[in-house]
């Protein structure tokens, strides 16, 4: 007769999947409240003790780790040396692990759980007979996903065997499993005891949250992972309330315009297309912040994501309806707003009330070929405020300043922002040199230009940028400094009357 050890946390499908596997001629094994619930429905189950002849221990943290269990699991069958061991120690095979585990990620994911829960949430029986069946899947089928239990038994014979090639299949998965396990344990200890922000080993897990259509472009494959630790105002935990599903260019621009909307506190509209910030402004509400940004660019926002940090009103949503808008991203929507949105079919509607005024924290991460590149986010605006030429910015000037860095930090470098009034009216990003950058900006603000501040994520190597803006009428100038030109960019503005700082902070974005 065959045996299965089924011993879940997660008992979902377990009772079906235990009496499939019986009408297949196993015999089961189980512990705890598996064994419980099994007996309960009358499946016939022996305890792990009625195997190993030993009791349960140190309250249930020993069940499964015996020589009787895991020497039924990996004797190679073809051996002849291990099954006569085997017949003198009278030790039984198992042909089949059915385990998940503790439910460790969803116990440190409350809000005020403890250490000493945790650690009692880490299990130590399951992936030894999940690593030890895996090992042996020659010969022992090891199921951790209930997903999987229909497949299993619908490809068993009537011995209930399984190909190799499926065991194989499940084995991989079973390891995937244990080494998401030990991860996320892993990342949870490491912060706990303060451990080095970049370790020599760096073992990170993330967890299927959908399949995408594709990626990028149609031809390529993607899907969408979500981690454990994710900041509480962030894209994956955005409520999803209306519209078709999100696409992998929707999920990374979304990301986008959240980060650089929890920059402000006052109500604020951003507008991001293709990765780069195309609207910014702020508004005594949602309506005349989404206003303001709309005018500011009323051409690239078509087909755009839209982020707010205040409550989107029926007057914001009448003006978001008359042009086409990928994705709306709020803290919350006046009952007679969302009604409106949801006429547009196509249109994504996503909550996330959390969003507030927060600085960056944490570390990001950067795929290349053959590594990973991980640093802090950028979670400094300005390092000091270096007035460093003979005119001074007045105050409402300063507060366009640092609005215009605020945007300007998320823009792709070479980046240059314009701003007036606390409305981003030109923004040049992802240029090659920066007077390019600034001749974008200029360009796009048109007319808008007079009167603007100007804000760059990095020194200027020339003086090109500062007589540029002169021509335009830009009144004041922020950038990090650190050139050795800094005094021909210096004297520049002093000759136009332009006021400018230093900031000794630099913003790349690449």
């Amino acid at each position: 007769m065959k045996r299965a050890i089924i011993s879940v946390s997660d008992k979902t499908g377990v009772v079906e999947f235990a009496k499939g596997l019986v009408s297949k001629g196993y015999e089961i094994i189980s512990t705890g409240g598996t064994a419980a619930l099994l007996s309960k429905e009358g499946i016939s189950t022996l305890e792990a003790e009625q195997v190993t002849g030993f009791p349960e221990c140190l309250d249930g943290r020993v069940k499964t780790l015996h020589p009787l269990i895991h020497g039924g699991i990996l004797a190679v069958r073809d051996n002849p040396l291990h099954m006569e061991i085997l017949q003198k120690l009278g030790i039984g095979t198992i042909d089949l692990i059915c385990v998940n585990l503790y439910p460790f990620k969803n116990t440190v994911a409350k809000e005020n759980h403890t250490l000493e829960e945790a650690i009692e949430n880490i299990d130590i029986g399951g992936p030894s007979l999940i690593r030890a069946g895996s090992k042996n899947y020659k010969y022992v089928t090891v199921v951790t996903d209930a997903n999987d239990y229909n497949m299993v038994l619908d490809n068993m014979d009537n011995n209930g065997n399984l190909s190799t090639d499926i065991r194989f299949k499940l084995a991989a998965k079973a390891f995937q499993h244990t080494g998401a396990y030990d991860a996320y344990i892993s990342q949870y200890l490491a912060k706990a005891a303060g451990l080095e922000k970049f370790p020599q080993q760096l073992t990170l897990t993330f967890e299927k949250k959908q399949t995408l259509r594709y990626g990028e472009n149609s031809h390529q494959e993607a899907a969408y992972y979500t981690e454990l630790y994710e900041d509480k105002a962030c894209i994956t935990t955005a409520e999803f309330l209306h519209g078709k599903e999100l696409s992998y260019n929707n999920i990374n621009d979304a990301d986008g315009a959240i980060a650089i909307v929890k920059e402000f506190h006052e109500p604020c509209c951003v507008a991001v297309k293709h990765a780069n910030p195309c609207a910014v402004a702020i508004g005594k509400d949602s309506a005349e912040a989404y206003a303001r940004a709309f005018a500011a660019d009323p051409v690239s926002i078509f087909g755009g994501i839209l982020a707010f940090n205040s409550i989107v009103t029926k007057e914001c949503a009448e003006d978001i309806n008359k042009t086409f808008i990928e994705i709306v991203i709020a803290p919350g929507y006046t009952a007679d707003a969302l009604e409106l949105l949801k006429t547009k079919k196509n249109l994504r509607i996503l909550l996330m009330p959390q969003v507030a005024a927060q600085a960056a924290s944490g570390v990001e991460y950067k795929r290349i070929e053959g590594g990973l590149l991980v640093q802090d986010k950028d979670d400094i605006l300005l390092s000091e405020c270096k007035f460093v030429t003979k005119e001074r910015p007045s105050d409402e000037d300063m507060a366009d300043l640092e609005f215009a860095m605020k945007v300007c930090k998320h823009v792709k470098s070479n980046a240059i922002v314009l701003a007036k009034d606390g409305c981003a009216v030109g923004i040049g990003g992802g240029s090659t040199n920066r007077i390019w950058a600034a001749q974008a900006a200029i360009e796009r603000a048109g007319d808008r230009a007079k009167g603007s501040v100007m804000a760059s994520d990095a020194f200027f190597p020339f003086d090109d940028v500062v007589q540029e803006c002169a021509k335009a009428g830009v009144i004041a100038i922020i950038q990090p400094g650190g050139s050795m030109n800094d005094e021909l960019s210096i004297k520049a503005c002093n000759a136009n009357g332009i006021p400018m700082i230093f900031t000794g902070i630099r913003h790349f974005k690449h």
